[in-house]
């Protein structure tokens, strides 16, 4: 896989992870208990932050992870602060660094691990299982998890919490849920995916010391600010169809509001001529809408798009540079044969939302056949239709799914949710820094088709679109939050915000 673009922040995996370690140990000379003893730095610093007054217990398995915790447990004692270590793993089953920094322990030794311990502690630190975790942690290390999960005091987690799959944020089992991870050289991609996200708290990226010159990940990287420098701007020479022009199919009778929004959306986003292409008994009501936009009654039947209507649309999408398809279309079977036939036969770069996409459950592969640039934009539901998998499937195993779905289809796939991952075959992931309530609403998911759509239609290659797309619709919702309270935002006030989503 190429490297990553410079707008990506580097998330590693698992696999990329030890390859760092191995370089720093047999490349730069730099001994594993000397990097043990970093990360045990970083950790107890942060620990020492957050904690309450009380006993600051610290729970640790046999592994690596442990061995942090251990330098941690070491530095805190020397610093003056009241440190229980209680253990999992029987002692005699350490070995290399962390029996080394067993020996080095100060003051009491570990003790086996006791639910009843963490009762009134200043803070817990989690120290069972590393970053080369995977599966559902297995007794007795589930049950201290849970008993971490049930006590009040702040929770830290070494590297990653355990129970999380670093490289993919999955977790089989019961899973740590901290307020604070500490993870150490860099961040680590199951740390921002969901659920694994939900699990980490505030992350602390700790310098353990490792030289540049490491290996650098390739898999996965975080949306950064950078990629607002992509946004093509509007030349001064241009005219409204040098700035991009717009098509949006979609509609049926009683659902005209995405259609609108989608089209709204694109005009604040910057493209200079947006036509919705809607049944004719839906036009009258999108015209007194888009007062600067353009629409198109197309062949009905019974309110909804027929086939019928294709000719039309292809004559639209001729003269257009994207086509966003699906917004309000209905699930009646002529609206679903249009979404079909008009996805094989459009030679433009096409956006496929909401009923577009249900138009395609179970026809995944035949997106494939299309020429121009494709971008899906599903939620878990939507894409579980599309790989034939039901919802909780897809919400347990994001990254995987999303990476099916790209490879399946040959598209960008832009999965929605907090963590918004962007796929395209042969890319890395792009993963959004994070959402905002505000965007839990009706008719956002349509302000980001026609965003997207927009930026298509101004040229942008299609991960990339996609990947800005998420950034700007999720810094507008924010913006539209500081004005009107997350929990009061509506579609329409992102729309607004939008300018706001593009800003630098």
């Amino acid at each position: 896989m190429p490297p990553l673009p410079d707008w990506l922040e580097p998330l590693f995996e698992a696999s990329e992870m030890r390859a760092v370690d191995a370089w720093a140990i047999e490349e730069a000379g730099i001994a594993s208990l000397e990097l043990m003893e970093r990360a045990g730095l970083s950790l107890a610093r942060a620990v020492a932050r957050v904690a309450r007054p009380g006993a600051i217990r610290i729970v640790t398995g046999k592994g690596n992870n442990g061995g942090d915790g251990l330098v941690a447990a070491r530095l805190l004692r020397e610093d003056g602060r009241e440190v229980d270590v209680l253990t999992t793993a029987p002692l005699d089953e350490l070995r290399g660094d962390p029996l080394a920094n067993l020996g080095r322990l100060p003051g009491p030794p570990p003790e086996p691990f006791d639910r009843a311990r963490l009762n009134r502690s200043g803070a817990v630190v989690d120290a069972l299982l590393g970053t080369g975790f995977a599966g559902e942690p297995r007794e007795p290390v589930a049950g201290a998890i849970a008993a971490i999960n049930e006590q009040e005091a702040p929770v830290l987690a070494c590297d990653v919490p355990s129970g999380v799959d670093a490289s993919t944020g999955e977790t089989a089992g019961v899973a740590v849920r901290a307020s604070t991870t500490v993870t150490f050289h860099g961040s680590k991609v199951g740390l921002h995916v969901a659920p694994g996200a939900f699990c980490a708290g505030a992350i602390e990226v700790a310098d353990i010391g490792i030289p540049r010159g490491a290996p650098a990940p390739a898999a996965a990287g975080l949306i950064g600010e950078g990629v607002l420098d992509l946004y093509p701007r509007r030349p001064r020479q241009g005219s409204k169809f040098t700035s991009g022009t717009v098509v949006v199919a979609g509609g049926a009778r009683g659902l005209t509001g995405a259609p609108t929004m989608a089209a709204l959306a694109a005009q604040r986003a910057g493209a200079g001529y947006v036509q919705a292409a809607v049944p004719r008994p839906a036009e009258p009501v999108l015209a007194l809408r888009l007062l600067e936009g353009m629409t198109r009654g197309l062949p009905d039947e019974e309110g909804s798009h027929t086939p019928e209507g294709l000719a039309g649309l292809a004559e639209l999408a001729g003269r257009a540079g994207a086509v966003v398809l699906g917004p309000g279309l209905g699930r009646a079977e002529s609206a679903v044969a249009f979404a079909r036939e008009g996805a094989r036969c459009l030679a433009v770069p096409l956006l496929i939302d909401a009923d577009g996409l249900n138009a395609h459950a179970g026809a995944l592969e035949t997106l494939r056949r299309r020429s121009a640039p494709t971008v899906l934009t599903p939620h878990a539901g939507e894409l579980g239709r599309l790989l034939e998998v039901d919802s909780a499937t897809v919400t347990a195993h994001r990254m995987a799914c999303v990476r099916e779905a790209a490879e399946r289809s040959g598209a960008v796939v832009l999965l929605k949710g907090h963590d918004t991952l962007v796929a395209a075959p042969g890319r890395p992931v792009a993963i959004s820094p994070g959402g905002t309530p505000a965007l839990a609403t009706a008719g956002t998911g349509d302000v980001l088709s026609g965003l997207i759509g927009a930026l298509l239609a101004k040229g942008m290659d299609a991960f990339e679109a996609a990947a800005l797309g998420t950034l700007a619709h999720v810094r507008a919702g924010r913006a539209a939050a500081e004005r009107h309270g997350a929990d009061h935002v509506i579609a329409g006030d992102v729309i607004d915000a939008l300018p706001a989503g593009f800003a630098r």
